[in-house]
């Protein structure tokens, strides 16, 4: 894939659509491409946050350890955006990232998020709306689970 091919796929991106081509350029130059095998991870719960990742191809389990063990909570594909909750908040990764198909993604470092979220304010602004949409996603999956077992308990 090219800059510029790059460029536009992150122009795709709620987070980067609003900033200017040369930022752009700066951050697909910066980003580091990784190829990942299905059932390869990108990260583990647990590890700490040196980096985010942008979906460029292929779709990913989000699964997060249980005393069970390992559940599978949602899927990432194409232009989605994982990683940034443990460089944000410097706190371990909340969950594992693994491969379903072939991912292509474009990493980008702790230091190259934060230089951007400083230069470009409504970047934050739109971090901070995804972030509110996936908290109001678990709520209500948490309501809704809640709900089904006070129905199985007979309550």
């Amino acid at each position: 894939m090219s800059l510029n091919e790059e460029v536009e796929l992150l122009r795709n991106i709620p987070l980067f659509a609003k900033l200017e081509a040369s930022k752009l350029k700066l951050l697909a130059f910066t980003s580091e491409r990784l190829t990942f095998q299905p059932g390869q991870s990108l990260f583990r719960q647990g590890d700490m946050g040196d980096a985010a990742y942008i979906i460029v191809s292929g779709e990913a389990d989000v699964i997060v350890d249980t005393p069970k063990g390992p559940l599978k909570v949602a899927g990432v594909k194409k232009n989605d955006f994982v990683g940034e909750i443990a460089i944000l908040c410097d706190v371990p990764r909340t969950a594992t990232i693994t491969a379903q198909s072939e991912l292509t993604t474009l990493r980008i470092s702790k230091d190259l998020f934060f230089r951007l979220i400083s230069e470009f304010p409504q970047m934050a602004v739109e971090i901070m709306r995804v972030l509110a949409q996936r908290l109001e996603k678990t709520t209500s999956d948490l309501r809704d689970t809640n709900a089904r077992l006070r129905q199985l308990q007979g309550g």
